[in-house]
């Protein structure tokens, strides 16, 4: 099945694209306005007091007009401001804005340039700012080291060789500095400076909590103790690992999903160790028994709550697995799609200079989205089979999905 041009609908009820045709508000970012309509300069001031009567703001209390309005996703928002002024005012509520419905918006990626984002829709302006222009005027470098839904892990310069962790939302611009975190030295020796491998854990259900977690390895990816940073105390803890001995995370390729509340990370054993946000709660998944044993690694994600896991089979063959987690206390796996990956691409072998990957999966519907590592960078949904083309270049990006609520430790 070729892809079509142009990203279009995915299947997902929460997903609010404009019309193609209607561009004037297209992947509007959250700190901006969409221009009001142009005004007829022949119009007539009785007609134009006519209009405003007319508009719905005034034919509704404002009290159910703002609980209404608050249920409305946010691109429909962007578009419900060119109403009027008074729906213009409604809209650009940050009570509204914070409490509207968010679904996934896009990608961040990094290429040699930088920090990019890819809206979903593959139209239209950034819905943030992928400079991330609101830290610079504190640092001087910045380099992303984890994105958690909404929220990015940042490691942040000045001068000199010390640097901060921060966690910053895009949407809002607010970000928490991370207080240091502490080697013990009196187990790591030479390593007391090493730099940890960090992941990100953050809920949109709970946009007031976020966590970091930080397996303190002896270099060898066996974590021997685990730092977690809880941004309702504002402070590490330090907790030793209950994983069984000998556990390397796959730290490579920093792959975690954090659902329910709990931190998935990969093993380079092909199996999945977890660990609550209070660190209470210690446990090894074994993935998919069927797993192929081509050259392709497994990877994890998590869509409408569950866990998934996929893998393609061999470089040449092109067909990729995708498996829910069913039964989470028992580990037990479905194996819920197969997909020629040539065909979805439209073409009859792989050309070497192609490498297919999925990288993602929709957070709300059955799309997922993969890459040929060269020109195109696709959706697919597994429902209707439709295939858009959100991106003409190789992206291995990261969700998004935007959150207005503000970070109750935020510091800035």
């Amino acid at each position: 099945m070729p892809p079509e041009e142009g990203g279009g609908e995915h299947g997902c009820a929460v997903q609010d694209h404009p019309p193609a045709t209607d561009r004037r508000d297209e992947d509007a970012p959250p700190h901006s306005t969409p221009l009001l309509p142009a005004v007829d300069p022949v119009a007539s001031e009785e007609k134009e007091q006519q209009e405003e009567h007319q508009q719905p703001a005034a034919s509704l209390p404002e009290g159910p007009l703002v609980e209404i309005l608050a249920r409305v996703p946010y691109r429909s928002l962007c578009r419900f401001k060119c109403v009027s002024k008074a729906w213009l005012a409604f809209c650009s509520s940050r009570d509204i804005r914070r409490r509207s419905p968010q679904t996934l918006s896009g990608f961040f990626y990094n290429d040699r340039s930088g920090l990019h984002f890819c809206n979903l829709s593959g139209r239209g302006q950034p819905l943030v700012d992928p400079s991330l222009s609101f830290l610079r005027e504190s640092y001087k470098d910045i380099f992303v080291e984890q994105f958690g839904d909404g929220l990015l892990l940042c490691r942040c310069w000045n001068t000199g060789t010390r640097s901060d962790y921060l966690v910053c939302n895009p949407a809002t611009e607010e970000w928490t500095v991370l207080p240091p975190l502490l080697f013990p030295a009196q187990e790591f020796g030479h390593l007391l400076h090493f730099k940890p491998i960090t992941y990100l854990g953050f809920d949109a259900s709970v946009p007031s909590r976020f966590v970091v977690f930080a397996p303190l390895t002896n270099g060898l990816n066996d974590s021997r103790k685990l730092a977690i940073y809880s941004s309702e105390t504002g402070q590490w803890t330090y907790v030793p690992s209950k994983w069984v001995a000998g556990t390397l995370v796959d730290h490579s390729r920093k792959t975690r999903v954090f659902l329910n509340g709990t931190m998935h990370l990969i093993t380079l054993h092909k199996t999945i160790v977890t660990i609550d946000a209070e660190g209470k709660v210690w446990r090894e998944i074994e993935m998919p028994n069927e797993l192929p044993s081509g050259s392709d690694t497994a990877s994890i994600g998590q869509s409408q709550g569950r866990l998934y896991a996929w893998q393609i089979d061999s470089p040449r063959n092109c067909q990729l697995y995708i498996w829910v987690l069913e039964d989470y206390g028992t580990g037990k796996w479905t194996l819920k799609h197969t997909v020629d990956i040539l065909e979805l691409f439209g073409r009859h072998y792989r050309k070497d200079e192609y490498c297919y990957k999925m990288f993602a999966i929709h957070p709300d519907c059955n799309v997922i989205f993969l890459t040929d590592g060269n020109k195109m960078t696709v959706s697919y949904n597994l429902d209707n089979h439709k295939v858009d083309v959100i991106c003409t270049e190789s992206m291995y990006g990261l969700p998004y999905t935007p959150c207005f609520s503000e970070l109750l430790s935020a510091g800035h």
